[in-house]
């Protein structure tokens, strides 16, 4: 007869990782339609402001206004809104070029990146700065002693790359097999 030397209890069973561990999917059923619609709704919203501020469309820029006309993205809202602990600072950046750059780079690759579904951690680090520093612009907020949609988008959009919204009518799966995720994996 041949005693081992661990016997289990029935109650503790070994527990097995959940399947999802290694290779994670998106969320299953009505969910990953809900976060894909979350993600383009938010990149949307990135992309509508670059095209508006770039062009003039008219919308919250005039044509006279856009940037490809020689106005300023940054500087009506920094320079005419800010207020608050910050205002000084957004004051002194108000128009520079180096902001307006900045700013357009990061609505251009946060927009793209959220409508594709490609970078989406990336896209979603870098849409969560852009959203606290424009909550920062104007404090305290109109409606409430620190809560505006500002930092709730930036919440949201923090939580796309958790709900793995970028594989469901997006191009995240693909986009995690190119050889550019494989040298710089923040990229996925």
């Amino acid at each position: 007869m041949k005693l081992s030397a661990v016997t289990r209890p029935a109650s503790s069973a070994r527990v097995e990782p959940h399947p999802d561990a290694a290779s994670p999917q998106p969320l299953p059923g009505v969910g990953r339609y809900l976060a894909a619609a979350l993600r383009l709704s938010i990149g949307w919203v990135f992309l509508w402001a670059f095209l508006d501020k770039l062009f003039g469309l008219g919308h919250d820029t005039a044509s006279k206004a856009a940037w490809i006309h020689g106005g300023s993205p940054t500087y009506g809202f920094l320079h005419f809104s800010a207020s608050g602990p910050f205002a000084g600072f957004y004051h002194d950046i108000a128009g520079k070029g180096w902001a307006d750059w900045l700013f357009m780079l990061g609505l251009l690759g946060i927009g793209v990146g959220l409508c594709l579904g490609v970078a989406i951690r990336a896209a979603a680090v870098a849409a969560a700065v852009m959203l606290v520093l424009m909550w920062s612009v104007v404090l305290p907020p109109a409606n409430n002693p620190f809560m505006d949609d500002h930092l709730v988008y930036a919440l949201a959009v923090l939580a796309l790359p958790l709900l793995r919204a970028d594989r469901t009518l997006g191009l995240g799966s693909w986009w995690r097999r190119t050889g550019i995720v494989e040298w710089f994996p923040f990229l996925a």
